[in-house]
């Protein structure tokens, strides 16, 4: 049982409410003869003792992984159109656009028991029109699995983020690549084309970011031939929606579009790249290894069924 010296410790306090039982986490402010007082997320709980079932020290916040921090980083580099905060727990809503920024995003700690955390998952997005789903990190995530296998969620094929030191990517300037800090019109279009649709929300979730760029590289017609988006955030460059014409494929054209990008973000202070590809994409798989990219870690998107 807790008692004075615990005070100023972070405590879990199992207790009865009612006929139910529930947790107070948090940091243990007090301790009378007939009171425990948490300061829990959501402000300061007086346990009576007569209802404690069980009560102890817990670790104070862990340092977050490698994996934990640069999902973090990730998240920042693909910023939903709306935001909240489960705990530590990211929610994101993107009006239904892409699976990231329509899903929660699991690392640190919820402010709740598991099963609760995910009720509450489940009442965010159902709230707005949404089918609840939690981008999950691997290997991280083992409860967090256990629990959403338990309630039969379906989970999608797994996502590689990968990564690479950026003066591996470097270049000389290639005066075939543009980067600019907006995209263009045929930029965009391209990118619709590529991401089936691409909604007045999608628009604005492409442009927003620390430091956003967009390169576009042009055939010797002018036609376009290739695409690729750049965000920098805390030393890292993140490279999404590239993609080449299949009238250009084969030509080189995507790592002429990774290299400029990587360029631009070096001068921006940059030190390290990361991209997500699917497990599945062995040519872009193949296309990244030769670039310098290795896989740091996986991760799927589990969804209600």
């Amino acid at each position: 049982m807790l008692g004075h010296g615990d005070v100023g410790h972070r405590v879990v306090v199992r207790h009865r409410v009612g006929s139910q039982a529930t947790d107070a986490l948090g940091e243990l402010v007090a301790v009378s003869e007939s009171n425990f007082t948490v300061r829990t997320r959501d402000g300061e709980v007086a346990v009576p003792r007569v209802d404690v079932l069980a009560a102890k020290r817990i670790p104070d916040r862990r340092a977050r992984s490698g994996t934990e921090r640069l999902e973090s980083i990730a998240a920042l580099g693909w910023p939903a159109a709306e935001t909240d905060h489960l705990g530590d727990w990211l929610l994101r809503a993107t009006d239904g656009w892409t699976a990231r920024g329509n899903s929660a995003l699991p690392v640190g700690d919820p402010g709740l028991p598991l099963p609760e955390a995910v009720d509450a998952v489940v009442a965010w997005y159902t709230a707005r029109g949404l089918v609840p789903a939690i981008t999950v990190p691997l290997p991280l995530g083992r409860r967090l699995t256990a629990e959403l296998d338990r309630r039969g969620w379906s989970a999608s094929p797994p996502t590689l983020v990968q990564t690479a030191p950026i003066d591996g990517l470097t270049g000389p300037p290639d005066p075939g690549i543009r980067v600019t800090r907006a995209p263009s019109e045929e930029w965009l279009a391209a990118a619709g084309r590529q991401k089936h649709g691409l909604p007045e929300v999608a628009r604005r979730l492409l442009s927003s970011g620390p430091e956003v760029r967009f390169a576009q590289g042009n055939g010797p017609t002018g036609t376009l031939a290739a695409i690729g988006r750049g965000v920098v955030a805390h030393g890292w460059l993140g490279i999404s929606v590239v993609g080449v014409q299949p009238e250009h494929r084969r030509q080189g054209w995507a790592r002429r579009v990774t290299k400029a990008l990587a360029g631009e973000a070096a001068a921006l202070g940059a030190t390290s790249a990361y991209l997500q590809v699917e497990a599945h994409n062995e040519a872009a798989i193949a296309l990244y290894a030769d670039q310098g990219f290795r896989t740091a870690h996986a991760y799927v998107t589990r969804r209600m069924a």
